[in-house]
């Protein structure tokens, strides 16, 4: 089969398993494939593998190149790699392999990898959002998160300022998703990494599509709190120091209200009324709420309790992922069934209301006490065409 063989997949329409039968035979069961290093012609006069060269797409077609070697090529940060995304990305699933399946060195998918393929300047952002699309058609699970560095397919697509592929996984996701947290950077948001990484792009999409801009990672910083400092900024990054001032003030605007509330207010409000601290962040009893962008459920209590010390929500989730009934201890603080009920910090909550097609909520603003700017190194700030997010992909 060569590349003009290839079927035109389509965005939408009948089932691609029903109509390709033949390319994806996938395992149920997906796998981690071992580490190979990438193939290359005996007589190659460059480092990198070129799908249009005649002698790398002999390779790239031949049956008897394994899945390990394919995925070999994917890490490969050029872009005549990186622009033929769907092309050997289709080769890997046309060996069986499980839409699902991971790069035994980055522990990437081929969703991770094709997030990461729509950088521009390197890769092909058309090419890279309607091979997604099909990916996640197929069955891809937009979820699941590469164990090197805990990033899912959002948190790459924020990382490389790819608002198109962030458009199609969050088309098909659940209204928590959006505001997944990453434990490599801080356990923030995809906005913390794409204000942190100035992506200007992707800070608008997301907050388009209910990106909470008052959610706080591990350190307490909202999204606006990690944009780089255009005062630490040589002057030969002034077009940087004008994307930083832009994202900034993109993240204030949208910040809520409730977010100037002070520390001191939430972690010693033990004499400010339930109703009136539930109304001071836009909430009342019944609402429907996220949990620090995880878990949803319904607001069913807010007050002081014997377990700890400060006003505490109590919510009823959708899901049996909770802690308890409704009481910690001998004391009933509201009722649902076993294993709904838990409890959380007002800090950790937000509310979710009705924007997103296809989904019956979204994470709206979360109320939280502001936290002065911190100062942020500028030092990551380089250009992704140059970085490609390598340090994982050097791990051995």
């Amino acid at each position: 089969m060569t590349i003009e063989d290839l079927p035109d997949f389509p965005l939408e329409g009948s089932s691609l398993i029903g109509r390709y039968p033949f390319l994806f035979t996938g395992s149920d069961t997906p796998v981690i494939f071992s580490i190979s290093a990438a193939p290359m012609p005996s007589d190659c006069e460059f480092s990198f593998f070129d799908p249009n060269d005649a002698s790398c797409q002999e390779i790239l077609f031949d049956p008897k190149t394994s899945v390990s070697e394919l995925f070999a090529i994917l890490r490969q940060w050029v872009p005549q790699v990186q622009q033929n995304i769907d092309i050997i990305g289709n080769e890997i699933l046309k060996r069986g392999c499980n839409v699902n399946d991971r790069d035994g060195l980055t522990d990437m998918t081929l969703l991770h990898y094709t997030c990461k393929s729509g950088a521009h300047g390197i890769g092909d952002v058309e090419t890279a959002a309607k091979f997604a699309a099909q990916l996640i058609e197929l069955g891809a699970d937009s979820s699941l998160r590469s164990r090197w560095t805990n990033m899912n397919a959002l948190h790459y697509a924020a990382y490389f300022d790819v608002p198109e592929l962030i458009r199609v996984i969050l088309k098909t996701s659940k209204p928590k998703d959006v505001d997944a947290t990453c434990s490599d950077f801080s356990f923030g948001t995809a906005l913390h990494i794409a204000a942190y990484n100035l992506c200007a792009g992707a800070v608008k999409t997301l907050l388009e599509h209910g990106a909470n801009p008052a959610f706080r990672n591990d350190k307490g910083q909202i999204p606006a709190d990690v944009v780089p400092d255009p005062v630490d900024m040589p002057l030969e990054m002034a077009d940087a120091a004008a994307t930083a001032k832009e994202i900034k003030q993109m993240l204030l605007d949208a910040a809520p209200l409730s977010c100037t509330i002070s520390k001191a207010v939430l972690a010693n409000c033990d004499h400010v009324t339930s109703k009136a601290m539930l109304t001071s962040l836009g909430l009342k009893l019944g609402d429907r709420v996220v949990i620090a962008g995880q878990k949803v459920g319904t607001l069913r209590f807010c007050g002081t309790t014997e377990f700890a010390s400060g006003q505490w929500a109590g919510i009823e989730l959708d899901e049996p992922e909770g802690k308890n009934s409704g009481s910690v201890g001998r004391v009933q603080y509201f009722k649902c069934a076993p294993k709904y009920g838990i409890f959380a910090p007002l800090s950790k909550i937000s509310k979710v209301k009705d924007g997103r097609k296809n989904t019956t909520h979204t994470p709206s603003s979360r109320a939280a006490p502001h936290v002065r700017s911190q100062k942020v190194d500028v030092a990551h700030i380089t250009s992704k065409v140059n970085s490609g997010r390598s340090s994982w992909e050097d791990r051995s």
